[in-house]
């Protein structure tokens, strides 16, 4: 009898979602299936998936938080190799926006083995491939300020201690410049390839993965008031529906600051620059998605908001049918 295919599978044995060994548990349940690609440095993740891309490999499997994803989403991009997702991170963004589930690894694996996929935007930040969105100023800084070591001991709490550190610092003032001729002036900037951003929050309401467009939001105000805007902008159905911020969409755009300012892309700290510019890549990413309706929406956000900070999500086994 024919063995079944292993499929490559990179994994973070540090991220906060596998503590207790729960996600290396679920890998030895399903050893014959997986190859197993632990790292253990920055940037080794894409570099496995390169190699794997290169040598025609159809699917890589990326198990971890958003940071091992968009690694292994760098590792993929311009080539034919599908990716395969089992989130086991804090945040996991990018599984909730394609409805995978997110609190399960055994459902999430059996969306993996259905196969069914879809090919969504992939942009670019001064060469840095994206999925989900990317941001210049505010919310980057809060990302470059938390440390490993505080979001591993606190999880979503690390990045709220970290913004109101950020919230008294003087804030840069940039310019964003569109493909079209738009400028927009203001203090941060997100883009959003996929709606949601930091979890279950829909800050791009009109976003779709498939349009070969972005999201764009310009905050215009800085500080107590950018936070108090976008609070109160979700709260009224749309941050884009607010005074105090500038939306739109577009297919490119650069950002001039007048000093270097923090760059973030799906989550994780890419550097600082003076001037940094968003387009799409050259080629799409395909990506193994649950066929039907998306998981999640509105109620699953609000059950992960209620159970939030309490417990870990539980990595359940799957019902018999």
């Amino acid at each position: 009898m024919a063995q079944p295919r292993r499929y490559p599978i990179i994994f973070n044995p540090k991220a906060r979602g596998q503590k207790g060994g729960r996600v290396l548990r679920f890998l030895m349940k399903h050893a014959n299936r997986f190859a197993l690609y632990a790292t253990d440095h920055a940037g080794e993740a894409r570099d496995l998936a390169a190699g794997f891309a290169a040598r025609g490999e159809p699917v890589v499997i990326a198990a971890g938080g958003d940071g091992t994803l968009n690694e292994v989403v760098s590792g993929l991009a311009g080539s034919a190799t599908v990716l395969g997702v089992l989130p086991a991170g804090t945040m996991n963004v990018f599984a909730r926006e394609m409805g995978i589930p997110f609190d399960s690894l055994e459902r999430a694996f059996v969306v993996i083995e259905a196969g069914h996929m879809l090919d969504i935007d992939l942009f670019e930040a001064n060469g840095a491939p994206f999925v989900q969105m990317a941001g210049v100023g505010f919310d980057a800084r809060v990302i470059e300020e938390t440390t490993w070591e505080a979001k591993k001991m606190l999880g979503p709490l690390a990045y709220l201690l970290a913004a109101v550190k950020v919230l008294g610092e003087k804030p840069p003032t940039m310019e964003v410049v569109c493909a079209d001729g738009r400028r927009e002036v203001g203090f941060a900037v997100l883009a959003g390839n996929g709606s949601l951003y930091g979890g279950q929050f829909k800050f791009f309401r009109n976003a779709d993965n498939r349009d070969s467009k972005l999201d764009v939001l310009v905050y215009k105000e800085a500080g107590y008031r950018l936070v108090l805007d976008s609070l109160r902008g979700l709260a009224l159905g749309g941050i884009d529906l607010l005074e105090s911020t500038s939306a739109f969409q577009t297919e490119a755009f650069t950002v001039h600051a007048d000093r270097e300012v923090p760059v973030e892309v799906d989550g994780e700290w890419l550097g600082r620059f003076k001037e940094v510019r968003f387009k799409e890549t050259a080629s799409r990413l395909r990506v193994i998605v649950p066929d039907g309706p998306l998981a999640g929406g509105f109620a699953d956000s609000l059950r992960s908001l209620l159970q939030w900070p309490r417990r870990q999500p539980e990595f359940q086994s799957a019902r018999t049918l």
